[in-house]
């Protein structure tokens, strides 16, 4: 059975081509060989493996190992990566002096490899060029993630009829998944970096948001097995506690981000204040993230309303703190901008950021809020709007 290769319109599909062609101009890069999952999905609509020939100017050539029965213009079934050069030359496609490689993802081996079909070429990192137009959302892409927003806010309003007396962190977090998926999560939480590893998401309680992690999150917790040292523990959650539950929604291919916090029996007022905190932060980034404004220049304002209402020890982190508040997401969950103290990154309009500040209460647990927001001329409009106080689950 044959499928065409393009999912996206065709008009949706220049739209993507052209944004990463100005970028590879203006670098000076004649032709980027992309074969990232994230990125071919981002330039044609799905997975597959092989690659995607992309020059300055001109229609991208599609190379294409597996599935069996793809079709459209210029799709080109290949063996191995070397059948690339004789396909082009055949099409009358001449070989580029200065080539762009995914170097931050593509393995060594393959680096190497790609580098030995083209010896007059100049080889050059394009990773920075496929983050810098995926930053920018399109209509499709903003809708999508609406949609994924709406799906993801209509799971964390049933959390409260799931929790009962007793449960571990774990055990909630099983029930949560299972409404999720059924909600229609796709399960994947598509991320990328190095050793950057997770599951749908976190729930963290207690004493375990204290649990530092290896990994570049703004909470951790200590995981069920040392081979994934991060999230739930597998600990009953006992009274006088906060739930924080920080779970994916990948419900379109284009994921929200987004954190709510609940809690069992009494919490003392500073966990309280801190979660207040966190969402007049929230508050002050829908004001102030518009584009032209310097990433670094919103993590400040938060730090220093942090640090104004003595929250500051407590402030991404207790023992260990996270050194950023807010990330791009939309095919993945950590795209650019990113919002701390020493980013480079400039708001631009149609931005899709989640920005996470939150608190570690020793002995009570995190608190704080996630919200995914769009970028406009007027300020940040969340697209993740359940509601934002905590919820007691007793």
């Amino acid at each position: 059975m044959e499928e065409n290769l393009l999912l996206l319109t065709s008009d949706e599909a220049r739209l993507r081509r052209e944004k990463v062609q100005r970028l590879m101009r203006d670098n000076g890069v004649e032709a980027l060989l992309v074969s990232d999952n994230a990125n071919v999905l981002y330039l044609c609509g799905r997975v597959y493996a092989g690659f995607a020939y992309v020059p300055a100017e001109g229609d991208i050539t599609w190379f294409v190992r597996r599935p069996v029965g793809l079709t459209g213009e210029k799709v080109c079934y290949i063996r191995k990566p070397e059948d690339i050069p004789g396909a082009l030359a055949q099409a009358g496609i001449l070989s580029p002096s200065r080539l762009a490689l995914e170097c931050d993802i593509v393995p060594y081996n393959m680096a190497r490899r790609l580098e030995a079909l083209f010896p007059d070429a100049r080889m050059v990192d394009g990773t920075s060029l496929l983050r810098d137009a995926r930053a920018v959302k399109t209509p499709f892409e903003i809708e999508r993630m609406r949609l994924s927003g709406l799906k993801h806010e209509a799971v964390y309003r049933k959390i409260p009829g799931l929790y009962l007396t007793g449960m571990t962190d774990h055990e909630l977090q099983v029930e949560i998944e299972r409404v999720s998926r059924l909600e229609g999560c796709l399960g994947v939480f598509r991320i990328s970096g190095q050793s950057m590893e997770i599951f749908m998401g976190n729930i963290i309680c207690g004493d375990n948001a204290d649990a530092p992690t290896p990994y570049d999150f703004a909470m951790g917790g200590a995981g069920l097995d040392p081979s994934l040292p991060v999230g739930a523990c597998g600990e009953e959650i006992k009274d006088g506690t906060t739930v924080m539950v920080d779970l994916n929604g990948d419900f379109t291919g284009y994921m929200t981000d987004m954190t709510r916090v609940f809690s069992v029996g009494e919490i003392p007022q500073l966990a309280r204040d801190a979660h207040q905190c966190a969402i007049d932060i929230c508050r002050m980034f829908e004001c102030e993230a518009k584009p032209g404004v310097e990433a670094k220049v919103l993590y400040q304002a938060a730090a220093d309303m942090a640090e104004s209402r003595g929250l500051h020890r407590w402030f991404m982190g207790h023992r260990q703190h996270a050194g950023f508040i807010g990330h791009g997401l939309g095919i993945e969950i950590n795209e650019m901008p990113v919002i701390a103290p020493r980013s480079r990154c400039i708001l631009e309009e149609n931005n899709t950021i989640a920005l996470e500040p939150k608190f570690v209460i020793p002995h009570v647990g995190a608190v704080g809020i996630e919200n995914t927001y769009r970028i406009t001329p007027t300020g940040a409009v969340s697209l993740t709007n359940a509601p934002e106080e905590i919820i007691p689950l007793l």
